[in-house]
C-alpha cells in the first residue's frame, strides 16, 4: 500500500515542538483517512530530508505513534499505520485530554453549545 496523499507540514515559527507536529500530523491523516490501515510511512532518515529536520526527531515521533497505538514498527518492514482501541487506557487519555480542552474553554469564556458544536465539526472532518 502507498501514502501517495502522505504531507507532513512543520511550521518552524510555531511554539509547539516539532515531533509533535509529525506525531499530531500523522495522527489527523490518519483520522481524515488519507492514512489506512496497513499503510507504509517513509523511513525516518527518508521523511526527516523530505520535511528538513533531524531524523531523532522524526524516530521521536514515530516511537511515540507507536506507544499511543497508531503505528506498529518492524526493523525489516518499516512503520505502518495499525490503529489499536485499547479500551480502559485509551478512554482514560482522551477524558484527560478532553478535560484540559474544557478547561481552556471556560478560561476562555467559550459556552458549552459552543464547544460541543466545534466538537462535532471537527469530529465530521474526518467523515467528508
Amino acid at each position: 500500500m502507498t501514502t501517495e496523499g502522505f504531507k507532513i507540514a512543520i511550521d518552524f515559527d510555531s511554539e509547539e515542538a516539532l515531533y509533535m507536529q509529525v506525531k499530531n500530523q500523522i495522527i489527523t491523516q490518519i483520522a481524515m483517512g488519507r492514512l489506512k490501515k496497513g499503510d507504509s510511512l517513509p523511513s525516518v532518515r527518508q521523511l526527516a530530508g523530505d520535511i528538513g529536520i533531524n531524523m531523532h526527531t522524526v524516530n521521536k515521533a514515530y516511537s511515540l505513534l507507536r506507544q499511543e497505538g497508531y503505528l506498529k514498527i518492524d526493523r525489516r518492514s518499516g512503520a505502518r499505520v495499525e490503529v489499536e482501541y485499547r479500551q480502559g487506557s485509551d478512554d482514560k487519555e482522551i477524558s484527560e485530554d478532553l478535560g484540559l480542552l474544557v478547561a481552556r474553554a471556560r478560561c476562555k469564556g467559550i459556552s458549552a453549545e459552543t464547544l460541543h458544536r466545534l466538537i462535532d465539526e471537527q469530529y465530521n472532518k474526518g467523515e467528508a
